[in-house]
């Protein structure tokens, strides 16, 4: 009888959330423009940077410098006068501006040592960080082939073979398709589970539950398990049309594996936003919360940056969230072609930590049913 009336009231979620044009549409951006945009939106590599010169030297060796950047990682230069380059930076229009100086060639060729200014737009921290090596190096290459009349490849004492494992393009879409992926399971699990409640309670149906034959845990599993079968759903398509169809993203491992832990975290992110919904008395509320959660979530479970490089607290309070865990699962499974016997005890901390959370959510749930009746 139990699993009977956790169906039908799964169903009614189900029903529920079809009639929720918001939802949905926020349900089919989340795992799919959403995650494209993860994937391209934040390139590590310098790629058409702006860059302008102020050549006033006019020499066959500036002009040599001139002609050194070219695509994709600069914009052809843009030939500017001097006393335009802070009112080009100002404008945002260059993120460098190089200034070659008169008579560059004639000092550079009579020993002396001229200065070339680089000027950086650094609120661009990106092109910013990168792009001023690539400059340095190509002014520098540019200017030894025209002092020795040839270009020098130097030669290491060492020979250091490089073999980029699991990714050997070094392609960041590679990396960002799948965490955003993650973060988006995370995030739609709790948001759809404590809106779920919450609407429940602004519309005046969760006392129409109460009077009814059901149980406080059928009523919370039945939402549990309606929203994990949409995230999971929605996971396995954007996983299959988005990712490795759109993106052309390689999965070394097996999806079906990686759906299960999908599962294990879900019953763990579900029944925290049951608690979430619980503790929220508004839809606005619920909101606020949710930044509070969902950003050390995102930001310190190891989806952005190594928890590696986390200070030592971080890391162990971080283990009693079940995202870090998750995130582990997953790129053990996705990158690394993991199998389950190396990430069994991921599976065996979700299974724990989705109890804890399930138990504490299911207490508070009937104490939030208690006070109403």
């Amino acid at each position: 009888m139990a699993f009977s009336n956790i169906l039908q009231l799964g169903v009614k979620e189900l029903r529920s959330l079809l009639r929720d044009p918001v939802l949905m549409i926020f349900i089919v951006y989340a795992f799919s423009l959403s995650i494209y945009a993860g994937a391209t939106a934040m390139i590590d590599s310098l790629n058409n940077a702006p860059i302008a010169i102020v050549d006033d030297d006019r020499s066959p060796l500036s002009m040599r410098i001139v002609d050194a950047f070219y695509p994709p990682y600069f914009l052809p230069p843009v030939l500017i006068e001097r006393h335009e380059i802070d009112a080009r930076m100002d404008m945002g229009i260059d993120t460098f501006a190089l200034h070659i100086p008169s008579n560059f060639q004639r000092d550079l060729l009579a020993g002396h040592q001229p200065v070339i200014q680089l000027n950086i737009d650094a609120t661009r921290m990106g092109q910013a960080f990168t792009g001023n090596s690539y400059v340095q190096s190509i002014v520098s290459g540019e200017i030894d082939t025209f002092v020795t009349r040839h270009r020098q490849e130097s030669v290491a004492p060492v020979d250091l073979v490089l073999r980029a494992k699991f990714n050997p393009e070094l392609n960041s879409q590679w990396f960002g398709a799948v965490m955003e992926l993650i973060n988006n399971i995370t995030m739609l699990s709790i948001i759809l589970t404590g809106a779920a409640l919450i609407r429940e309670r602004e519309h005046g149906t969760l006392e129409h539950l109460l009077v009814m034959p059901v149980t406080p845990f059928e009523i919370m599993a039945s939402k549990v398990f309606a929203m994990a079968l949409v995230v999971i759903t929605a996971t396995a398509l954007s996983l299959w049309l988005v990712v490795q169809t759109w993106l052309s993203v390689p999965i070394q491992g097996s999806v079906w594996l990686f759906l299960l832990g999908t599962l294990f975290h879900l019953f763990a992110t579900t029944s925290l936003g049951i608690f979430l919904g619980t503790v929220a008395r508004s839809m606005p509320q619920f909101g606020l919360l949710l930044v509070m959660i969902l950003l050390p979530l995102q930001v310190l479970s190891g989806a952005s940056t190594p928890r590696e490089s986390m200070p030592d607290i971080i890391q162990y309070i971080m283990l009693l969230a079940p995202d870090t865990h998750f995130v582990m699962l997953a790129q053990s499974i996705l990158y690394r072609g993991a199998g389950f016997t190396e990430v069994w005890p991921q599976f065996l901390i979700l299974i724990l930590l989705g109890g804890v959370l399930f138990g504490l959510s299911l207490s508070r749930f009937r104490k939030t049913i208690a006070s109403m009746a």
